[in-house]
């Protein structure tokens, strides 16, 4: 908390997320290195994973179809990783009048039960004094709408103002509102958005677009937040520098970026001490190609260029196929070595 709020923590906060898909290639080798590195693994138990039996979400079983609760259909060609949506309940507007959505918090069902564990949870932790976290589902706007309408439908409906959208819109906010004011009601921390709003190269909806259509949707929902004392996290694949504006007129405290996409430098000089920065380190070529040199020096890169003595630099990185396990061996060991930089400790 008190390096998200540039209170001045006492180390930078870093984190490794290992994929199902990264588990079920290297199964026992990555399990040794993960048992090497405690404090960036707490709580990791040798044999918590079985390797013979990966259970996968039906989002992430491969050669799978799978319909979600909002009608949309799910293909996962990979075990392991998150599919995408091919079929659109909404790719004919005219079937828009008679669509309901899901209820955000059903009396009853395993839905029911989830949200009940999650309460207590959330209560057990905040009496261990922890950090406690709520969230929307990845993809909670911009990406559910194009799995409701299907990409290109989606981008020609703001490009030309289709007047079925603001319904459409306003659909799945009254949706995410129910959910944000339920965890404000738990008193959690934090508040957890995220959707992938950038290509390799640029965002997908212009700086124009998204003020017109997707910022008061965001400001609903964050801004209720911010009212009740909570911190708003917004996560975003992609390079989204020309959105940075936007999401502070938003609300959100915490934005997590990918690194090299965006630019260490450009991070540095337009989000630095603005936001804290959540920075998702390198998935695509460092990390899962480089040296162990190249994984380390890109490592202390990171924390000289956007940490500071104030805070406001937190770090994770996704582990994905083919990253081998003495890469992650090797970024855990340059976080080690990294977090303490502005304390002195280096």
């Amino acid at each position: 908390m008190r390096t998200v709020r540039f209170e001045g923590g006492e180390w930078i906060p870093m984190s490794v997320s290992i994929s199902g898909a990264s588990w079920a290639q290297w199964k026992e080798e990555m399990e040794e290195v993960v048992l090497r590195h405690p404090t960036i693994f707490r709580g990791f138990r040798k044999g918590q994973v079985d390797f013979e039996n990966m259970q996968y979400g039906p989002k992430h079983r491969e050669g799978e179809y799978y319909t979600d609760e909002w009608g949309c259909v799910w293909y996962s060609a990979i075990g392991g990783i998150e599919g995408q949506v091919i079929g659109h309940p909404l790719e004919d507007w005219g079937k828009l009048e008679g669509y309901r959505p899901p209820h955000p918090l059903p009396k009853s069902g395993a839905e029911a039960e989830r949200w009940e564990r999650r309460r207590r949870e959330i209560r057990e932790a905040k009496e261990r004094g922890e950090l406690t976290s709520g969230g929307v589902e990845h993809g909670f706007l911009l990406m559910r709408l194009t799995y409701l309408r299907g990409f290109e439908n989606l981008m020609l409906d703001i490009a030309t103002g289709d007047p079925r959208l603001p319904r459409l819109i306003e659909m799945l906010v009254e949706h995410n509102k129910a959910i944000v004011d339920e965890y404000l009601r738990m008193g959690v921390d934090q508040m957890t958005f995220g959707e992938d709003l950038g290509t390799q190269t640029a965002s997908v909806i212009s700086p124009k677009h998204f003020r017109e259509w997707m910022l008061p949707a965001y400001q609903r929902l964050m801004q209720r937040c911010r009212r009740a004392g909570t911190l708003v996290y917004l996560h975003s694949d992609g390079y989204i520098m020309e959105l940075m504006d936007l999401f502070i007129e938003a609300g959100v405290d915490i934005i997590n970026p990918q690194d090299l996409c965006n630019g260490i430098d450009a991070l540095a000089r337009e989000v630095k001490g603005r936001m804290c920065i959540a920075l998702d380190v390198d998935r695509q070529r460092v990390v899962p190609f480089g040296t162990r040199r190249e994984i380390k020096e890109l490592i202390k890169e990171e924390v000289m260029k956007l940490g500071s003595p104030r805070g406001g630099l937190t770090m994770v990185c996704g582990i994905y196929p083919p990253t081998p396990p003495e890469n992650v061996d090797a970024l855990c060991e340059a976080m080690e070595e990294w977090r303490e930089y502005w304390r002195g400790r280096h």
